[in-house]
């Protein structure tokens, strides 16, 4: 009887070591949050223009701040005063708190969010409504953001280098999808330079290339996962394509002019960049010459990666300007209440399209800049992968 008491008791303690930690799912649906109420915040924007502080939008954003404030404090409070074991052997100090390194940068982002909501609400009471990306106050907030999910990112990644190897891969998958939904909040942050009628012009591309490949060669090299960069960007793109296919579907009204287009329905992003393709080049080369010293992967990726996304996306653009594009699934039905009948958005043609020297002196710059970002995000990638506390 004993015998068998002991055995269940083994059975458990092995199941309860098993089970993804209930503190990494809080930040995974916290990067999840805010991902989604960023976007439908710019949606609310383009399509009613007037709201309050109190927005469903807003909530969802904020909602991040909260859920990652509730896991990360958790963390530091059962390290440094219930002074558990498990957690006290995974942590570091920090004046004179104890918790894992990825909780204390989550827990400042979330302190960051939360200090410029009253920021950001004053800003809107004394300048009006904006549908700008960068201001003061967003700065603040887009710098909470980016704290909480690469502390999500390293927390997920130091309990999943510490794995055992069935764990492991549970623990891998959701350091990709946390990994994507960075991936989408950083093209979301370059939306304004990246919308379809700019895709004929190196600004686009130089826009894309600084970050994009960093985030790219980071999760390829921390993940261990062979096909990082292809899941990452699939996730991007179908969460994207869900936003076009979802947001329409809600009724909404402008509330704030001057009105130079009606709107009924909430108005959804533009279409996903194309990134699957680059980035499945990126990955399929990466697996080829991973032996090879960082500096020489780095140049060969970089031009790889422009050269490939201009490859797809030059012509792709074409067509989102095109009558065939005029549909629901990709999105060229959808334009700004305040978007006036002479804009570019509305006609469907390219602001200041580039050609000849012009445009290729704007992509060789973009490939210097992806090269960098290579370089970066697998120096980057390489120190999170020995990450354990």
């Amino acid at each position: 009887m004993a015998t068998i008491s002991y055995a269940a008791h083994r059975t458990e303690i092995a199941a309860r070591t098993q089970r993804i930690p209930w503190y990494l799912w809080c930040v995974t649906v916290a990067v999840t949050s805010v991902t989604i109420g960023a976007h439908w915040d710019v949606s609310w924007h383009r399509s009613i223009g007037r709201d309050t502080f109190w927005t469903p939008a807003h909530m969802a954003i904020y909602a991040c701040g909260i859920l990652a404030g509730i896991a990360c404090g958790y963390l530091i409070f059962a390290t440094t005063i219930l002074r558990k074991p498990r957690l006290v052997a995974s942590s570091v100090g920090i004046f004179g708190l104890r918790a894992p390194l990825g909780a204390f940068l989550a827990a400042w982002g979330g302190l960051a969010m939360l200090t410029s909501a009253p920021f950001d609400n004053w800003w809107h009471n004394a300048y009006g409504l904006d549908v700008k990306i960068i201001s003061p106050p967003h700065v603040v907030l887009m710098i909470g953001i980016w704290a909480i999910c690469l502390g999500s990112l390293i927390l997920a990644l130091s309990v999943m280098n510490r794995a055992d190897e069935s764990q492991r891969r549970r623990l891998q998958w959701m350091v990709l999808y946390i990994g994507s939904m960075m991936l989408v909040l950083n093209m979301f942050f370059r939306m304004e330079y990246v919308w379809d009628i700019y895709l004929h012009s190196s600004g686009a591309y130089i826009a894309m290339a600084l970050g994009v490949p960093l985030y790219l060669a980071m999760i390829w090299r921390a993940s261990r996962a062979r096909f990082a960069c292809t899941i990452t960007s699939a996730i991007y793109m179908l969460f994207i394509i869900g936003l076009v296919l979802i947001l329409p579907l809600f009724p909404a009204s402008p509330k704030l002019g001057p009105v130079f287009h009606q709107v009924t329905q909430f108005i959804p992003p533009k279409f996903p960049i194309v990134l699957i393709v680059p980035a499945l080049a990126l990955d399929l080369l990466w697996n080829r010459i991973r032996n090879w010293r960082i500096p020489f992967i780095a140049l060969v990726s970089g031009p790889a990666f422009i050269l490939t996304l201009v490859t797809v996306q030059w012509p792709f653009a074409s067509f989102l300007l095109s009558d065939g594009a005029r549909n629901r699934f990709f999105g060229s039905i959808y334009f700004d209440y305040n978007a006036p009948s002479t804009s570019p958005d509305i006609l469907r043609i390219f602001w200041h399209p580039e050609h000849g020297w012009t445009l290729w002196s704007g992509l060789l710059l973009a490939m210097l800049y992806a090269t960098v970002c290579v370089f970066l995000g697998l120096k980057l990638g390489g120190w999170m992968r020995e990450v354990k506390r």
